[in-house]
């Protein structure tokens, strides 16, 4: 797994930005971090559950015209399903991290 790595270079790159020089200039970017930065696994995160959910749907109207077999339908249909309940649970979570932001004083 990637993740393990990505958490062990996170935590290099942290520890370099304390001996990082007092001028401020660091070598760490995000384009130095393996497994790049956190918007673009956002980004292809959400463009593989744009595509999860869009060949569910294709299989499901595949299915009503005659062209597809059951199982793969069912499989696909349930993979959407899935993906659809992950996004919405991730959504709620964003929201209410926002929501406790705002109820943060000051």
């Amino acid at each position: 797994m990637a993740i393990p790595a990505a958490a062990a270079a996170a935590y290099q790159a942290v520890a370099q930005m304390g001996t990082a020089s007092a001028a401020g200039a660091s070598s760490i970017t995000p384009a130095n971090v393996p497994g790049g930065n956190f918007s673009d696994f956002l980004s292809d995160a959400v463009k593989d559950s744009i595509n999860t959910i869009r060949q569910g749907e294709q299989m499901a109207s595949a299915q009503v015209q005659g062209k597809a077999n059951l199982v793969d339908v069912v499989n696909s249909v349930n993979a959407a399903e899935i993906t659809l309940d992950t996004v919405v649970a991730v959504r709620d979570k964003v929201v209410q991290a926002y929501q406790s932001i705002l109820n943060m004083p000051i």
